[in-house]
């Protein structure tokens, strides 16, 4: 099979049958075609095919369950994936139904929970059961924001004392430029403008609607800093922007200023239980429940140094994220947080405050066919529900952190997975 012959296989995407697929992975052993031409020489479906042959002769590996599956390759590898050769599949079952009260998600919902991890779905069914038993979750968004925080490098320390009062006194012209880049974003704030050395990081803050937004304030971001060099030049101070992102923002990994100052969507999930239901169906005390919280999640936590003062949020965020479509590398921020359990005269006062979570109810990974039909059980995909999305995540979150506090509390662990032969 020549080139001609591939590039009109091409032009009528038709299928290529065995023989011709045979032709094509020998010309990639003989690196006379690379895996990455190929979509546009055979067409995405072809395409898929050919590099996942390709790749099991390389490994000598049978791949026939990565070849199954039911999404749409071509917008997949326009969007979210390249040098595609098939999908994973991973379990998918659900909780509820989950009582949630807040000011955009209202009712009853069934939780759609991705993982390989056995009992944790068991767990947050249990917990939902128990808070919707209680009358239900509240639930608020307290912030929303997206943050992007650049290197600029100065000539000297007074050089990059000048930049940072030229942004803190020039906020308005700032902004007009970041929000010609989009429709969706507004710039909210720069905060803080750090100074180390002779370099600058300023942390810009961003809305960006139902998107997850890192493309969104990345490209404002860029154009922010190409007037802050025009600017700045007119004073006769050059600068220069050594990358866009400096880890100030902070993307993808744990920091106390996201903990502290929230990216993403921040949110407070609560719930009471009266010390009748926490003996029922936690089969323990609010006392004990408040005594293992202190000494697991707050003290426990505070000795190591973590930032996660909870028992387990990243199982539900990232059960959740991958159900859902959100960008799993996310899960490390919304690992974040504090788990509160107060004893009260008539009962517990339990609590999670989630102050990271980068989240979206469109683009990226929610427009895959099977993420998308998650985001519409829940009633959240699409424009105008991210904050919607974001009151049902810390719900669940909630009942997740119900659920195995109590059975530390009670010593139930080890029974439960033993039982479900985990």
């Amino acid at each position: 099979m020549n080139s001609n012959e591939i590039k009109n296989k091409n032009d009528k995407f038709e299928e290529l049958n065995s023989k011709e697929i045979e032709e094509v992975v020998e010309k990639l052993i003989k690196k006379e075609l690379k895996v990455y031409q190929l979509d546009k020489l055979i067409g995405e479906k072809n395409a898929v095919v050919v590099r996942r042959i390709y790749l099991e002769k390389l490994s000598n590996v049978k791949t026939e369950h990565i070849g199954q599956y039911t999404i749409d390759e071509k917008p997949a590898m326009q969007k979210n994936i390249e040098n595609m050769i098939g999908a994973i599949q991973v379990p998918l079952g659900f909780a509820g139904p989950l009582i949630v009260n807040g000011e955009y998600a209202e009712g009853e919902f069934q939780i759609p929970l991705a993982t390989t991890e056995g009992a944790l779905v068991a767990s947050i069914n249990r917990g939902c059961s128990i808070i919707s038993k209680c009358g239900g979750s509240t639930v608020r968004v307290i912030g929303d924001k997206m943050t992007r925080a650049p290197i600029i490098a100065t000539k000297s320390v007074s050089d990059a004392l000048k930049l940072k009062n030229w942004i803190e006194e020039n906020f308005d012209k700032i902004k007009e430029v970041a929000e010609s880049t989009t429709r969706h974003g507004k710039l909210i704030d720069v905060s803080p403008v750090i100074i180390v050395g002779k370099n600058v990081y300023p942390r810009f803050c961003f809305t960006t609607g139902d998107a997850m937004g890192m493309n969104m304030v990345t490209i404002a971001t860029e154009r922010v800093c190409n007037l802050l060099e025009e600017e700045m030049a007119k004073v006769g101070i050059k600068i220069s922007t050594v990358a866009l992102s400096g880890n100030v923002c902070v993307d993808k990994k744990p920091s106390a200023i996201n903990l502290i100052e929230g990216r993403g969507k921040s949110i407070v999930a609560e719930v009471f239980l009266t010390e009748e239901m926490v003996n029922k169906y936690l089969k323990t005390t609010s006392k004990a429940i408040e005594y293992v919280n202190t000494n697991k999640n707050l003290i426990g936590s505070a000795i190591v140094n973590s930032l996660g003062f909870n028992a387990h949020f990243a199982n539900i965020i990232g059960a959740l994220f991958l159900a859902t479509g959100q960008d799993a590398a996310h899960v490390v921020e919304g690992s974040m947080g504090i788990t509160t359990a107060e004893c009260q005269d008539d009962g517990l006062y339990f609590s999670v405050t989630l102050p990271d979570v980068p989240i979206a109810t469109i683009g990226g990974g929610t427009r895959v066919e099977t993420q998308q039909e998650c985001l519409k059980i829940l009633g959240c995909a699409g424009n105008g529900n991210s904050k919607k999305f974001a009151e049902i995540v810390a719900s669940t979150v909630l009942a997740g952190e119900l659920s195995l506090v109590g059975a530390l509390a009670a010593g139930h662990l080890a029974k439960a997975h033993s039982e479900l032969g985990r």
